[in-house]
């Protein structure tokens, strides 16, 4: 008669008699609620949990109803309004961040993602083990969030919004759990030695068998705990990995603690043999203590997420009534919305994106952009949410709140980056995994040998290679080396989004720009405005304003600020054509403002000389033309970047090669490129020709970085083998680009190839030490020369020095 619940391991009451038949057997249950989700387990057809799970969860003490009824809160839009987003054109596609409480294993992801994934309406489920975050994607017309969080808790655990807070005091968990341990293996191998190093130094005849016998005691007493709770999660992952049919890191080193233990036990039993309780201990002390300092690592490294969600304020200044009144009223951040006007004062984060309205000062972005300069903020800039304000008050409206505010946007990529595994850790984790087996039959031969030369050094000298040749340090080299790099990269303001491109982007051999808001600065001025029809230079100016009105394109906001802010002529059926122009309908007419092949398309009359001396300045030009012929044409001049210069000289000088892609005309692509030392140039062409053209470079063997800025860099990032995207470009360019660069100086660009460059040294650096140390010590080991503990101390040295040296990397930002 079974005892203990089956689901949760509670004790049952006497007299309860529930059970539930689960993979063929009926198992006894302890109470209603524990019966509700063991049905609800079974019912999904997901019985494997109770196979794969290496712990317990917590027992459900509320019944279900109970719990939806709470959690239909969730649906209301107000309340979902911080963490639930809007995906894509469909307004039912809804995308949710939650932080899940319960998770002890592996297991527990199998099983939430597994069981989430079979309600109706639910697209994508993705669970981060180490971060214990959700992203859930579903269709709201299909299911509601209540019904989603309501799953989660039928299977026992909990879900709630993500915030900064919860995920803390999960780290601060494991690093409190971490310490425990530590701990309690370090004072058992001190006081384990007390009683060892007399046996060591005692002369023959010095200590009696009882003496000594009583001192083996000690040590066993004392080595308990250290076996039973230091070192259980050692014994925890080794089991489930065997379940599972895998064979991970702790196999062996599980394997050596328990034989080393268990033959110390039996030695003590029989009062004969050998004892290793100190041995056992100290490299139970010294793994823990390498994983401890690398779960530091690992913390410190990933904290650039957190810092960012934690920029904004919780509550803000709102003003009622504004402009007629100014009275300022405390508000949470939640509830700001679009339009509204808040006052931020000096020393305070800027609540959301907005525009200042009203006010002079300086703003710090050094941690959104890893510009460390304050940028000047007057009426009519924009500002960015969790920027910090420096010296006076503004009064800014906001513009974006939530999801939608550009910090949110970048701790996204941030996320997409975290959840990604490039090619070079899945190889560097197959090696390891095959190591691992050949590792094992390597222990079983040396057992068998060094049973048939010496039995008694056969136990040590099976643990000490079973330990000292875990491949630890190989299964770090690369992973610790990329998220230290692009912590670095993100802190001098290019933000890794897809974490394959630091390894990429190191190997690059060609980085091919656009010009127009990449090498240049973006901000175009209009120079003239050159009538080619019967309408006046004011006319043509606010047509083309008109036509360009929802264009976020550098010539479009420089148009609309030429033509001020007064009435347009009204067009309609506006059409972007990417790459050339726009094309709309006014007066009945069609009319094309762009390119200017792409205006005579229209009404094939030839360029007319009068817009030669435009065409041959250099500057860009575009024209402006309708059915009867031109209209108008518009010189537009911009200048590169002050840092372009350096960036591509040192680009050079690293043996790279630079090619220049412009859509504008050729004196124009030429005078920017002269100007910037850049040989290959190719201008005037569409974003199709500019995709061939990478392509073409490919196809010769070149590793492309192609770095663009707009909507019509969009296909030529994504054909691109790394790409970077401006910080302000378009979201599309964003979206494609591998790496986002967002303070939008060149010069950070160049730091962040030179972290790449370091990162692949590095990560080189700890496969070559990974590969020597394993090869080196292992024959060591079979032949006896190394100890348990000092395998211990070489397994966790060779781990931290992989670390260590990867966290040089940090000194680079």
């Amino acid at each position: 008669m079974a005892t203990a619940c089956y689901h949760c391991g509670q004790p049952i009451p006497s007299g309860l008699d529930l059970s539930l038949t689960i993979a063929g057997q009926s198992r006894a249950l302890c109470c209603g609620g524990c019966l509700a989700v063991a049905q609800a387990i079974v019912a999904n057809g997901l019985d494997d949990y109770y196979r794969h799970r290496d712990a317990l969860p917590d027992s459900p003490r509320e019944a279900l109803p109970a719990v939806v009824d709470a959690l239909r809160l969730y649906d209301h839009p107000d309340f979902q309004h911080s963490f639930v987003r809007r995906i894509g054109a469909d307004d039912h596609l809804r995308e949710a961040s939650l932080i899940l409480e319960g998770i002890t294993c592996s297991a527990c992801i199998w099983l939430n993602e597994q069981h989430l994934a079979k309600l109706t309406g639910v697209i994508a489920v993705d669970i981060n083990y180490a971060t214990r975050r959700a992203r859930v994607r579903w269709d709201e017309s299909q299911v509601q969030l209540s019904a989603i969080l309501a799953a989660v808790a039928a299977i026992g655990y909990r879900a709630h919004p993500y915030d900064t807070s919860r995920s803390e005091d999960l780290a601060r968990k494991e690093r409190r759990n971490a310490l425990w341990r530590v701990f309690v293996a370090g004072f058992g191998m001190m006081q384990v030695m007390m009683y060892a190093v007399p046996v060591y130094f005692a002369s023959a005849g010095e200590m009696t068998p009882a003496i000594e016998q009583l001192m083996r005691w000690a040590s066993l007493v004392l080595t308990v705990p250290v076996i039973a709770y230091s070192a259980a999660p050692f014994f925890r992952n080794a089991w489930r990995d065997l379940r599972l049919r895998r064979v991970g890191m702790d196999v062996p080193v599980a394997l050596g603690i328990g034989a080393a233990f268990a033959a110390s036990v039996w030695a003590t039993l029989t009062a004969s043999g050998e004892v290793y309780f100190d041995s056992v201990t100290m490299f139970v002390f010294f793994l823990l203590s390498g994983r401890f300092l690398e779960m530091n690592a690992r913390h410190r490294a990933v904290s650039g997420t957190e810092a960012l969600a934690k920029l904004l304020p919780a509550v803000a200044a709102r003003l009622s009534g504004f402009p007629e009144r100014r009275e300022a009223e405390q508000v949470l951040v939640a509830e700001l919305r679009a339009g509204d006007v808040v006052l931020v004062r000096p020393g305070e984060s800027i609540p959301a994106d907005g525009v200042v309205l009203e006010g002079e000062s300086d703003v710090d972005e050094s941690l959104l952009t890893g510009e460390s300069a304050p940028v000047d903020k007057s009426p009519g800039l924009n500002v960015t949410g969790g920027a910090v304000n420096r010296h006076s008050p503004l009064l800014v409206r906001v513009t974006a709140v939530g999801e939608e505010t550009r910090l949110s946007a970048i701790v996204r990529l941030m996320e997409r980056a975290a959840m990604d595994k490039p090619k070079i850790v899945e190889m560097a984790d197959r090696v390891a995994s095959r190591f691992i087996v050949v590792l094992l039959l390597v222990a079983l031969a040396v057992a068998m040998t060094w049973w048939m030369i010496d039995p008694r050094q056969a136990l040590w000298v099976t643990v000490s290679v079973l330990v000292v040749s875990c491949p630890c340090a190989l299964s770090l080299a690369t992973p610790i080396a990329l998220t230290v790099a692009s912590g670095a990269m993100a802190r001098v303001g290019l933000l890794v989004t897809r974490s394959q491109a630091v390894e990429t982007l190191a190997r690059a051999s060609h980085f091919v720009f656009d010009k127009t808001g990449t090498l240049t600065s973006g901000r175009m001025r209009l120079l003239e405005v050159l009538p080619l029809a019967a309408h006046s230079p004011a006319d043509c100016l606010s047509i083309a304003a008109a036509l360009e009105e929802a264009s976020e394109h550098p010539i479009a906001v420089s148009l609309r600020d030429a033509a001020g802010a007064g009435a347009r002529p009204w067009v309609s059926d506006s059409k972007n054509d990417t790459g050339s122009g726009v094309t709309a309908q006014w007066n009945g007419r069609a009319l094309r403002l762009g390119r200017p092949d792409y205006v005579q398309q229209l009404h094939r009359l030839p360029w007319p000389a009068a817009g030669d001396a435009l065409q041959n300045s250099g500057d860009t030009v575009i024209a402006m033309g309708d059915e009867t012929g031109w209209l108008a044409a518009f010189r537009f001049g911009d200048r590169p970047r002050e840092e372009a210069a350096a960036m591509i000289a040192a680009l050079r000088a690293a043996g790279r090669q630079v090619s220049l892609l412009s859509g504008d005309s050729e004196p124009a692509a030429r005078r920017v490129a002269a100007m910037l030392g850049i040989e290959r140039v190719r201008a005037g062409v569409s974003p199709q020709d500019k995709q061939q053209y990478v392509a073409g470079l490919q196809a010769d063997g070149a590793v492309v970085a192609m770095v663009g800025d707009g909507v019509n860099d969009a296909p030529v990032l994504a054909q691109a083998q790394v790409s970077v995207a401006m910080g302000n470009g378009s979201q599309l360019a964003r979206t494609q680009a591998d790496l986002v660069l967002l303070s939008e100086n060149l010069a950070h660009l160049q730091r962040g190839v030179v972290i790449a460059r370091r990162t692949l040294s590095v990560v080189k650096q700890n496969l070559l030490w990974a590969f020597a140390y394993n090869f080196l010590v292992l024959p060591l080991a079979m032949m006896g020369w190394i100890t348990p503990w000092m395998a211990g101390i070489g397994m966790s040295g060779s781990s931290l020095l992989v670390v260590a040296n990867s966290l040089r990397l940090q000194k680079l930002s």
